[in-house]
């Protein structure tokens, strides 16, 4: 038996925002109401306070969906098995037990929301007791695969943002209705009291982005197609070579067809079919994973993504959790005039998909969702950014340049008429080196920190001031030699620490004392060797931290 009982948080959790910052959270101008009240449930929103089982339907939804992802399995030992009675009988014995262990699961999984906490009871041979206080709930993510779909239900997962034992964060109840899970929904991400008066049933939210077709033009700039379009070539080549189709000879024949031809027809070729596969994949994945989007603030102070064509999604998060945004723009996406974001929630990381805000979009859309999610009249990450010393651009040279030049001495003495090979991809290194160095900038507004590196992925965050709560210093050894250090912002937010790099060493430490006034400024007023000690932190770095 075991028992899983996440603690409740400390009185000085971290990732509350210190009560003395002079930048106060503005009120919504939706509904007048401060963004750090917690909101209350409304009257239909009653907690579960018994027992209930998971909804009846799921006997037959949770074999389907499993039979439906193990259908390669039953198709290698049906049809490769070329009849063998031992095969066709395996394959009956996994959809029974399919079903029997869905069976078991349903009469053994119960679940409660209080009050305080939600408690979740399974298991026959193990059993597992689950309780996840309300004031952890961090997100409430809705998951509807096609099995669910067709039967009205969802599959809820409440994330707190916290791994107590690995793979594990908060719990899943599957499934409910799909009233039932909308219902919980706006329980989960609200707080009940005993003063208040009950509240009408909650309006439509504000819808703030919605699906547009246009953006399917910036689906094959992000070459997800090709890895789907890779994975289920070899599928295919696999099950046909098993099966004895001749697949193979006609493409064999095509591809000694085009090899003969002069180098740029077969160049064109080969690149044009890349092209085309990428893009037609690409589209196809764009349209399965975000058909209907539609972001939403809703009456309960909560900012909701909905999205999906096969497997639909809808994931809530409370607006008391938001800590900032960041912008991603890859570099192909970033060539099209193009960019996708993700929010910054305290106790949710970048893993997974929960912290989607908009898909592969232009860059101005980006920006008009992160102002409005933020509540502020322009997005703080179209703010002016400081450049970076010139001693950073010489670091990335160095870098970019420097494995070139050793692949280029190697080939050289191996294979001196390939030199030209590597010899050609100095150009190339150097422009990098550049983007790199262009795309370094930081700045510092009434509310927010911004910082921006990267070139093959650029990422752009802006971070509140309130969520930080400390700050770690760091300098290498060819960063000391050249003048330079790295600040990292450390929140119980997203990544956990947000980076500023390779900054002129006065003017990283001027950011930091000004981002958190006081925090900082105890070990810059230290004697010098003290002081000295925490700007280097020894050999790799120092970490300040806010209690």
């Amino acid at each position: 038996m075991t028992a899983d009982h996440p603690t409740p948080p400390p009185a000085d959790d971290p990732a509350a925002p210190p009560a003395d910052h002079p930048a106060a959270p503005p009120a919504d101008p939706l509904t007048s109401a401060p963004l750090t009240d917690l909101p209350v449930a409304p009257e239909y929103a009653e907690p579960v306070v018994d027992w209930h089982r998971l909804d009846v339907r799921m006997l037959v939804v949770r074999p389907l969906n499993e039979i439906v992802n193990l259908v390669p399995v039953f198709l290698g030992l049906l049809l490769l098995g070329r009849g063998e009675t031992w095969r066709i009988l395996a394959s009956v014995g996994v959809i029974v037990a399919i079903v029997v262990f869905g069976l078991l699961r349903w009469v053994t999984t119960r679940y409660r929301i209080t009050a305080d906490q939600v408690e979740l009871h399974t298991g026959l041979f193990v059993r597992k007791r689950l309780a996840v206080p309300r004031d952890r709930i961090r997100t409430v993510d809705l998951t509807a695969k096609l099995g669910h779909r067709l039967f009205g239900l969802s599959a809820i997962r409440v994330g707190t943002g916290q791994r107590d034992q690995p793979g594990e964060d908060g719990l899943t109840l599957d499934a409910v209705s799909s009233a039932e899970a909308e219902r919980l929904r706006v329980l989960l991400l609200t707080r009940t009291t005993t003063t208040a008066a009950p509240e009408p049933k909650a309006a439509e939210g504000t819808v703030l982005s919605t699906w547009d077709t246009r953006w399917l033009r910036y689906a094959p700039l992000t070459l997800s197609g090709l890895v789907a379009v890779g994975a289920l070539f070899g599928l295919v080549v696999n099950y046909a070579r098993e099966l004895d189709v001749e697949v193979l000879g006609p493409m064999t024949d095509l591809a000694h067809w085009v090899v003969e031809q002069p180098i740029w027809l077969t160049v064109s070729v080969f690149t044009g079919a890349v092209l085309l596969i990428a893009g037609l994949g690409s589209v196809l994945v764009y349209v399965v994973q975000f058909w209907g989007y539609r972001l939403t603030r809703e009456p309960d102070d909560t900012v909701r993504v909905q999205r999906g064509l096969l497997t639909t999604r809808s994931v809530s998060v409370a607006e008391q959790r938001l800590r900032g945004v960041e912008i991603e723009e890859p570099l192909l996406l970033r060539a099209g005039r193009g960019a996708h974001a993700k929010t910054v929630t305290t106790g949710l990381g970048r893993k997974g998909e929960s912290n989607l805000l908009l898909p592969p979009a232009p860059i101005t859309e980006a920006h008009r969702v992160s102002a409005l999610v933020l509540h502020q009249p322009t997005s703080p990450t179209q703010a002016t950014l400081r450049r970076h010393p010139i001693a950073a651009l010489r670091r990335r040279v160095i870098r970019a340049i420097t494995p070139v030049l050793v692949l280029t001495a190697v080939v050289a003495y191996l294979a001196p008429s390939w030199t030209w090979l590597p010899i050609a991809l100095l150009p190339v290194s150097a422009l990098l080196a550049w983007d790199r160095y262009r795309s370094l900038g930081h700045a510092l507004t009434d509310r927010y920190l911004l910082a921006r590196q990267g070139s093959v992925i650029r990422e752009t965050v802006a971070l509140q001031r309130t969520g930080i709560i400390g700050w770690r210093i760091s300098r290498s050894f060819f960063q000391r030699r050249s003048g330079l250090v790295t600040i990292s912002a450390t929140t119980a937010a997203g990544d956990g620490a947000y980076h500023v790099v390779d900054v002129a060493e006065a003017d990283g430490l001027a950011v930091a004392d000004e981002a958190v006034p006081g925090l900082l400024r105890p070990f810059l007023e230290a004697p010098s060797e003290v002081r000295s000690e925490v700007r280097s932190g020894g050999a790799e770095g120092g970490a300040v931290g806010a209690g």
